[in-house]
């Protein structure tokens, strides 16, 4: 991965990476976490799990829900075509805003000490 990461995002070579990854017992075994270390990747922990931080809720999955709500397709092929189209159409202030709304989101919920958010 660092080597990728080198090669897509030159400017990024130099940079410490900051690694997000959730609690799972995978992510968290020592093989993983010793690779995490040997690449000198930063590790960011993963908030306590609040249904108002759920991965499934951050703002691509939403808007995509109400979308595809209603749709049919008869392949799988269909419904990557237009889950690819869909991201295409967004604009990249689109996921600007969104990646800042759940900054506020983890900043209220630690304000809260974990308790319920707002939407």
């Amino acid at each position: 991965m660092s080597d990728e990461i080198k090669k897509k995002r030159p400017h990024l070579a130099k940079k410490k990476i900051l690694f997000h990854q959730d609690n799972a017992p995978a992510h968290t075994s020592v093989i993983a976490m010793a690779k995490i270390n040997e690449l000198k990747f930063e590790l960011l922990l993963h908030a306590p799990y609040s249904p108002d931080l759920a991965p499934s809720d951050y703002f691509p999955f939403r808007n995509m829900k109400k979308w595809l709500g209603g749709k049919r397709f008869a392949n799988n092929e269909e419904v990557e075509s237009a889950v690819d189209g869909y991201f295409e159409e967004l604009d990249d202030c689109y996921y600007k805003q969104g990646i800042e709304d759940i900054e506020h989101r983890w900043e209220k919920c630690i304000e809260l000490k974990g308790d319920y958010v707002e939407k």
